[in-house]
């Protein structure tokens, strides 16, 4: 069983940077693909950032192209999302994941393990 644990949200100004953490524990970290979702109040979990087992492949939502770089430290089981010029509509929990089926995946669903989320709250 595969444990995730985020760090790192917490309240900012627009314009300000976050970076999250997410240790994992409890399996072979560099076999997992892992990502990056958020969920805002009332609205559905949205896919943000995935990175491959290697870190060699990266993906992005559209609205973070440019500003949030997730990167892996396989050594240290860990995967971070830096997130710079932040927006009021980044607000939002966000939830670190784990796939394993696939070395890169964009779907919630097809994510086998997830962190119990941060809280990311950007003020204008």
């Amino acid at each position: 069983q595969v444990q995730l644990v985020e760090s790192g949200g917490g309240l900012v100004q627009a314009g300000g940077s976050l970076r999250l953490s997410c240790a994992a524990s409890g399996g072979t970290f560099s076999r997992y693909g892992m990502g990056w979702f958020r969920q805002a109040p009332g609205k559905e979990r949205e896919f943000v950032a995935t990175i491959s087992r290697t870190g060699g492949r990266t993906y992005y939502e559209d609205s973070v192209k440019g500003r949030f770089t997730i990167s892996r430290d396989n050594a240290k089981n860990t995967v971070v999302l830096q997130m710079n010029s932040l927006k009021p509509e980044d607000t939002a929990e966000y939830y670190c994941a784990a796939v394993t089926q696939m070395t890169i995946a964009t779907r919630a669903h097809e994510y086998d393990y997830w962190g119990q989320g941060t809280q990311v709250t950007v003020s204008s």
